[in-house]
């Protein structure tokens, strides 16, 4: 699919803070940075294990910072460069049954904000969007009690599309979002309002 897309596909563990270095330096003048790494470990808090929130905090949360620590050095030399970091409307509402993924989701927006402060003045962009519900393999094990919950909760009453979410990616890494950085675009069909 990438060789399709004129590019190339790179495999790494972004957990991993050497295989996140390296993943970023297999790319020459890196100008676009989307962090889209997650997994859940679901559970209620009393019955969690620490590997379980372990490993949820260091994919989703540790991968974006290992990742934007390495292409963060070439932006700003370049002074120019957009990174959208993919949350969640769980790290704005919560969830039960996901405090480990709720932390990391809201953990990615304040990372983002103070990222955007930080590599602004160096012409760097820094946004996330906070997708709602997605159908996509992580959504469809869900209970289907939850999932008319869900939908009921939803405005535009159905769940999203991945290219919904592409399409929110694409505007904000294209120059016509090159006045807007440190900002959460929801793409949740109205369910965060």
């Amino acid at each position: 699919m990438a060789r399709e897309a004129g590019g190339r596909a790179v495999e790494a563990d972004v957990a991993n803070p050497e295989q996140a270095k390296a993943l970023i330096g297999a790319v020459d003048d890196l100008d676009l940075l989307v962090n889209n790494a997650g997994v859940t470990r679901d559970g209620l808090i009393a019955r969690m294990s620490d590997e379980d929130w372990r490993v949820v905090i260091e994919t989703n949360l540790s991968g974006v910072f290992h990742t934007c620590r390495a292409a963060a050095r070439g932006m700003m030399k370049r002074r120019s460069g957009s990174i959208v970091n993919i949350s969640s409307i769980v790290g704005l509402h919560g969830n039960p049954g996901q405090t480990n993924y709720s932390a990391s989701k809201a953990g990615i927006i304040g990372f983002t904000k103070a990222l955007a402060r930080e590599l602004g003045s160096r012409g760097v962009r820094a946004n996330v969007v906070a997708p709602g519900y997605i159908d996509t393999r992580l959504t469809q094990v869900i209970a289907e009690e939850m999932r008319v919950l869900m939908l009921a909760n939803t405005p535009l009453g159905r769940f999203g599309k991945p290219e919904d979410v592409a399409g929110a990616v694409r505007f904000l890494c294209s120059e016509e979002a090159s006045f807007i950085t440190g900002e959460v675009l929801l793409v949740d069909g109205g369910m965060g309002m």
